[in-house]
């Protein structure tokens, strides 16, 4: 069904892994430029720091597999080496979707305040060390990925379409394990998005309810300082539940209908990591003036390029009034 249009997906994943490089490349840029000012990072740039790592080591992977799978389409090179890369790819895609999942629950712990001691006092806990918990989700991930040697098979033609090293749960175990790990990957940090949603949407509820009925200016917290984190954190939600619906779909031809369409996932996954891109970059500043400042900064220091330096807006200054005599 899908063997046809191989390489126009292979074409379109590269447009977009040089897409999510760029902006993930940008976001850890940034966060280092911050860690240097401030000497440490909020909560947030780690878990930012450590979802644009694994989205560059995703996709830098993954357009390798499928580059080497359209080169050597008669699969002359080793199983071995497909098979440790199908590995990486599915531990990055589990830590992707779990570190997405931290951040908005990071989100929602600073939005909103639960009367709950127990589940206030838990969440104090896993922020106290959200460094830990970060190094922590790409080990789980690898062991995850793991049982995929004993419980897969390796396969190279399935429904007329041919892939290098693709891993296919043949027996009843292997097709349990499958379930296990779109569980654990996919629809658990789904849930856990899906929760912290609600939480936020109900908080922004009250507060415009609240700055609704205020007649004197005396209303709650105004969310000026507040909208562009939730829009953010609303916004990774909606995205992750799209590419969950057809994540779930693209998994559900490969396990029952029995369809290699590994370069469709892949191609999804790109455009999930670019969009979480793109609305991370969109969270924390205006993107292309604070893009321009940096690559002009980056100019400074090699003389020789500064005829590339683009120039940068300069607000006017303001022309002091005429005092009469």
């Amino acid at each position: 069904m899908f063997g046809g249009n191989k390489l126009a997906l292979w074409a379109m994943t590269g447009l977009l892994a040089v897409t999510t490089v760029f902006f993930n490349v940008y976001i850890f840029l940034m966060s280092l430029r911050s860690h240097k000012q401030k000497k440490q990072w909020s909560p947030s740039e780690t878990i930012i720091t450590a979802l644009s790592v694994a989205d560059v080591a995703h996709q830098l992977v993954c357009y390798f597999w499928m580059s080497m799978d359209e080169v050597d389409s008669e699969c002359h090179i080793a199983q071995k080496p497909y098979t440790i890369m199908l590995l990486l790819i599915y531990s990055l895609k589990f830590t992707i979707m779990w570190d997405t999942s931290f951040l908005t629950f990071y989100y929602s712990t600073k939005l909103v305040s639960t009367p709950n001691r127990c589940y206030t006092h838990i969440q104090a806990t896993i922020l106290k060390h959200v460094t830990s918990a970060v190094l922590l989700i790409p080990l789980c991930g690898l062991c995850t990925c793991m049982p995929m040697l004993v419980v897969f098979r390796p396969d190279n033609h399935t429904s007329a379409n041919m892939d290098c090293g693709v891993l296919v749960p043949d027996t009843r175990p292997g097709q349990i394990y499958e379930a296990t790990y779109l569980l654990l990957a996919d629809v658990l940090p789904g849930v856990l998005m899906v929760k912290c949603c609600v939480s936020i949407s109900v908080h922004l509820a009250v507060h415009l309810r609240h700055m609704k009925a205020s007649t004197n200016g005396a209303h709650g917290p105004k969310l000026g300082s507040q909208m562009r984190v939730i829009q953010m954190a609303l916004s990774l939600v909606a995205v992750f539940i799209v590419f969950l619906v057809v994540d779930l779909y693209v998994q559900y031809q490969i396990a029952v209908n029995h369809e290699n369409v590994l370069t469709l996932t892949f191609f999804f996954t790109s455009v999930y990591t670019t969009v979480t891109a793109t609305v991370l970059i969109y969270g924390k500043k205006t993107f292309w003036k604070a893009l321009i400042r940096e690559f002009n900064v980056c100019l400074d220091e090699y003389p020789c390029l500064s005829c590339l330096k683009v120039p940068e807006q300069k607000t006017k200054p303001s022309v002091p009034a005429k005092v009469k005599n």
